[in-house]
């Protein structure tokens, strides 16, 4: 009986989790580059009260379950237009390497609401500096924040010409457009994968720490290389949450909450005719 009570009692922790996982996905389901959660369940170590023989079967009772594991779903999500030129979806495999300019601390992130800052220094909505090529068309020395003005524009251009507008193409090329009608590649947005996407760690705003456990596929690239996918401005990646399939696995949830709960009174209920008795 006191086996089936904390059996039981392990079961209303591994399914509270359950439900808490599930509650983050349908609380992020319009979170742009959200990567719902899946919560994996193992059975706890089992008491052995016979050891196997070869005439006779081993004698084992099991002791619950327990969370063994939180993966995220890397799926893609859908791509919608925004409009906006700063705004960036990946097509495809691959991150966008962002830093915070305060600690210079690295994280990753599909989330590519993005923006320029009064700098010219393409960030995210928090701030985080962008980072990639500092100079198109060169191959990538080492990771820099991307800059969007007039710096490095060609001799054939006037001295007092301004920039009036960028576009970024799927190779993550940052062309500025001129006010005498030039134009030239300023940047390069690059991408990045890794060979085990589930150890990164969520450090909260879209974003992903623990980079190196990771596993890094070499450095930095240009999108549409190798594995890479491919850019989108103008564009973000939604959340791949699927809010059908999300509402099933909470009605299972519960309904396990609920047996596993009657498992608890039904032992305590036992526990006191046991006590009773002895009286």
């Amino acid at each position: 009986m006191l086996t089936a009570l904390s059996s039981a009692v392990s079961g209303l922790d591994a399914y509270q989790e359950q439900m808490d996982i599930i509650g983050n996905n349908i609380a992020n389901i319009n979170t742009t580059g959200f990567k719902s959660a899946t919560g994996n369940l193992a059975d706890a170590f089992s008491d052995t009260l016979q050891a196997a023989t070869s005439n006779t079967n081993a004698i084992q009772v099991g002791t619950g379950v327990t969370t063994a594991s939180v993966t995220n779903d890397w799926t893609q999500g859908a791509i919608s237009s925004t409009g906006v030129s700063s705004d960036l979806a990946i097509n495809g495999n691959g991150f966008f390497v962002v830093q915070d300019p305060t600690t210079g601390a690295q994280y990753v992130t599909q989330d590519g609401t993005f923006s320029i800052n009064a700098n010219g220094n393409l960030v995210t909505s928090t701030g985080m500096l962008v980072l990639g090529n500092a100079t198109a068309g060169s191959p990538p020395t080492g990771l820099a924040p991307i800059v969007i003005n007039t710096t490095g524009m060609p001799s054939t251009s006037s001295p007092t010409a301004t920039m009036t507008s960028y576009t970024i193409n799927s190779q993550g090329i940052v062309t500025v457009n001129l006010s005498d009608g030039t134009s030239f590649s300023r940047a390069q947005v690059l991408l990045q994968n890794f060979t085990d996407p589930q150890s990164l760690t969520s450090a909260g705003n879209n974003l992903y720490s623990n980079l190196a456990n990771a596993g890094p596929l070499s450095a930095p690239a240009a999108p549409g290389s190798g594995p890479l996918g491919t850019i989108q401005s103008g564009a973000l990646e939604a959340s791949n949450v699927d809010l059908s399939s999300q509402m099933a696995a909470l009605i299972i949830a519960q309904r396990a909450f609920e047996a596993n709960s009657k498992i608890v009174t039904t032992s305590d209920e036992l526990l006191q005719d046991v006590v009773n008795m002895k009286r």
